[in-house]
């Protein structure tokens, strides 16, 4: 896994032994961030199941201003750790599952990531916190990676989809009132 564009473009991040975690893969990201290129440079990103941080961290070397990165998992947050120290980024690394993170938070975000293990329906759930909360930004955008299609959500316009190998990213947009 590696950092696909930017000023980290290149660089070599460590990744997790075996096959219990999926990250989003080198060809998807690159997809995903071309998609986002007009909206990143100076954003406020987050990742809400930053795993190694691989997102985030190319959200920041594409010049995100902010990043702010969730996991649960406490080995995903020491690796996201480890990765932004090899990068030499300060992104903000929380140990805490994504829908608590969101429920609680008064920030509003520009992009925002979210890629929860398919078997599981966190990503709606955090969908729906975000469109409740009012969390997006006036042109944010929000981004659902799954093994298929994103639902319809309450609050928020389902803007495109975009399917990349197994991967389908759903791209959401605020509502407009």
């Amino acid at each position: 896994m590696r950092i696909i564009g930017g000023k980290h473009r290149g660089r070599v991040l460590k990744t997790f032994e075996g096959e219990a975690v999926r990250p989003t893969s080198d060809r998807a990201r690159e997809a995903l961030f071309n998609v986002l290129q007009n909206e990143i440079f100076d954003s406020v990103f987050y990742d809400g199941f930053a795993g190694s941080g691989a997102v985030g961290l190319e959200a920041l070397s594409r010049g995100a201003k902010k990043v702010v990165l969730t996991d649960v998992s406490s080995e995903s947050v020491k690796l996201t750790k480890a990765n932004a120290t090899l990068l030499k980024e300060t992104p903000t690394i929380f140990n805490v599952d994504c829908v608590s993170f969101l429920s609680s938070t008064d920030e509003k975000f520009d992009i925002i990531f979210l890629d929860p293990p398919y078997k599981k329906d966190d990503g709606e759930l955090a969908l729906k916190i975000i469109a409740e909360r009012d969390i997006l930004s006036k042109e944010g955008v929000a981004v659902l990676e799954k093994d298929r299609e994103g639902e319809k959500i309450s609050g928020l316009d389902k803007q495109k989809i975009k399917k990349y190998g197994k991967a389908f990213f759903t791209f959401y947009k605020k509502k407009n009132v």
